[in-house]
C-alpha cells in the first residue's frame, strides 16, 4: 500500500507542470496591437533596442522558454494573448519578427513546432 502512495505522489508531482504567474492574464493585448508606437516599443524592448516597460521585460525573460516549450507553462488566456501579439508583429513589423525569431531560436530548432502554435494546430 505505501509503494501505491509513493507512486501516486510521484506521478502527481512530475505531471504538475509548473505554470507561469497569472498576472499579466488581463493585460490590454488589443490596445498594444492596435497601437503602433506601442507595438513598437514592446519590439524594440524584446530585440533589446530600447527601454523595456515592467510588463515587457518580464514577457522578455520568458519569451525563450515559451518558444521552446511552444508556450507550454502558458495559461488558456495567455496562449491566446500571445497569439495575437505575434501575429500582429508578423503582419505589422515582419522584419523584426524575423530579428525576434534569431534571437530567441538562433537555430531554428522551435520554429516549426512554435509555428504551428500560432497558428493554431
Amino acid at each position: 500500500m505505501r509503494a501505491v502512495v509513493v507512486f501516486a505522489c510521484l506521478v502527481l508531482t512530475v505531471s504538475a507542470v509548473e505554470k507561469y504567474s497569472s498576472k499579466y492574464d488581463n493585460f490590454d493585448v488589443d490596445t498594444l496591437i492596435s497601437n503602433e508606437r506601442l507595438l513598437k516599443s514592446y519590439i524594440n524592448c524584446f530585440l533589446d533596442k530600447g527601454r523595456c516597460t515592467s510588463e515587457g521585460a518580464d514577457f522578455k525573460k520568458h519569451l525563450p522558454e515559451a518558444i521552446e516549450t511552444t508556450c507550454g507553462k502558458c495559461s488558456d488566456k495567455q496562449k491566446s494573448n500571445i497569439k495575437k501579439v505575434i501575429k500582429a508583429i508578423q503582419q505589422q513589423h515582419p522584419k523584426q519578427w524575423d530579428e525576434l525569431v534569431k534571437k530567441n531560436d538562433p537555430t531554428g530548432k522551435h520554429r516549426d513546432n512554435f509555428d504551428k502554435f500560432i497558428q493554431g494546430s
